[in-house]
């Protein structure tokens, strides 16, 4: 879990700005510390050095435009996230070992094995089915007590429970509980998803890990079933609805609203929430 503020509120940064020209100096300076202290921190922090981790999340992202932005010139995604067409594909292959365009090419697969739960394999639905289950709505703002953690989202049901444990004198009968996601697990290392567990809180508890989750224009995907399944709903909304659409990812990274939960059983009731620009 990642405990110090400042880290977090540099990687809430590069998050902002992760297609812009982006430097360890530039990230250090908004965090008002020197280079050199501020990367330390970073990688103790993190595991990883400032400069790995932009570079990182920018290739990330890139990969993932591929994904959903097939009408897309992979020159022009690449110029986005600031490579030039022969630096891109190089960074590229460094870090997937193929080219955009292969990349691009073999990333669609209408059975989907599981980054985790290796065993599982799943079908996607057709658009017309994921569309049934998709309205583009405009949410509020939520303001949340939060952790972040990098890590694999195979321990996300141990660390809902210490929070919940952790925190459960705040709760109320308004109390909603969140996810919020900054990548694509079919493309991000299981080891190193960044992921926040949220619940909304009074602004008046005083507390220091808060943070607000921007609602705005959102398509809303109603998800009822399996937690296993959750992965599946997801790669279907990238591979077969967004490709489709006239909408366009915002970089905030999306977030889940949870309705309801059976631990017995592992059926869920939530809402995934994907901010359009």
């Amino acid at each position: 879990m990642i405990t110090n503020e400042t880290i977090n509120h540099a990687i809430d940064y590069i998050l902002r700005h992760i297609n812009e020209e982006l430097s360890v100096g530039d990230v250090a300076s908004h965090c008002h510390f020197s280079k050199y202290h501020f990367s330390r921190m970073f990688k103790e922090e993190t595991g990883e050095s400032v400069y790995a981790f932009i570079r990182r999340l920018k290739l990330e992202q890139s990969a993932f435009r591929l994904k959903i932005e097939p009408d897309k010139a992979v020159t022009e995604i690449g110029y986005e996230f600031g490579y030039s067409p022969s630096n891109y594909s190089w960074m590229f292959r460094q870090q997937y070992q193929t080219t955009p365009v292969h990349f691009r090419r073999n990333c669609f697969q209408e059975t989907l094995r599981h980054p985790f739960m290796h065993r599982e394999h799943f079908l996607l639905e057709t658009f017309e089915e994921c569309s049934q289950k998709i309205e583009i709505r405009t949410l509020p703002d939520y303001f949340v007590l939060y952790e972040r953690r990098i890590g694999s989202y195979h321990q996300l049901s141990g660390q809902w429970q210490e929070f919940m444990d952790k925190y459960r004198a705040y709760v109320t009968d308004d109390t909603k509980y969140f996810e919020r996601t900054f990548d694509d697990p079919a493309i991000t290392s299981s080891d190193r998803c960044l992921y926040d567990i949220c619940m909304s809180v009074d602004r008046a508890a005083g507390l220091e890990n808060t943070c607000t989750i921007e609602g705005g224009k959102c398509a809303v995907y109603a998800y009822k079933g399996l937690g296993k399944y959750i992965y599946a709903a997801y790669q279907t909304i990238f591979h077969i609805w967004l490709p489709r659409v006239p909408y366009v990812l915002d970089y905030r990274g999306g977030f889940d609203i949870y309705h309801m939960v059976d631990s017995g059983s592992g059926y869920m009731e939530l809402d995934i929430c994907l901010p359009l620009q």
